[in-house]
C-alpha cells in the first residue's frame, strides 16, 4: 500500500496528535530558549535585527516541518524522530505497520533510534 494511503483508526489519529503536538511544543521552546539567549546578549541595534531574522527563518522551518495531513503524517514523524522531537514512545499506540515505515524513512535500525 502507497504510504500516503494509509488509513488511519480514530485511536491512531488521537496519538498522532499528542506526538504531533508534543513535538511542535518541544521545538517551539527549544527556539523560545534561543531567541531568550539571543535576547540577553542583545546590546546592539543590529541584534534586535538578527534575532527577527532568526524568529522568521524558524518560523518558515516550522511551518514547512509540521504539516499535519494524514497524506504526509509518516514522513512528517520520520523527520521528527530523526531530529529527535519525538521518540518511538510517543507513536506506541499506532499499527506496528506504520511505526515500521516512520523508522525505515528515519533511517533507524531494529534498536528504534535515528541513524547518525
Amino acid at each position: 500500500m502507497n504510504l500516503r494511503e494509509m488509513k488511519w483508526s480514530k485511536t491512531e489519529k488521537e496519538a498522532a496528535r499528542r506526538a504531533f503536538e508534543g513535538a511542535y511544543r518541544k521545538e517551539c521552546r527549544a527556539i523560545a530558549a534561543k531567541i531568550k539567549e539571543m535576547v540577553a546578549a542583545a546590546s546592539e541595534p543590529e541584534d534586535l535585527w538578527q534575532i527577527h531574522d532568526v524568529l522568521t527563518k524558524q518560523r518558515r522551518r516550522t511551518d514547512e516541518k509540521y504539516d499535519y495531513r494524514y497524506s504526509v503524517l509518516l514522513f512528517v514523524f520520520a523527520r521528527l524522530l530523526k531530529e529527535g522531537w519525538i521518540m518511538e514512545t510517543d507513536l506506541q499506540e499506532l499499527a506496528d505497520d506504520k511505526i515500521e515505515a516512520i523508522r525505515y524513512l528515519a533511517g533507524c535500525g531494529e534498536s528504534g533510534t535515528a541513524a547518525q
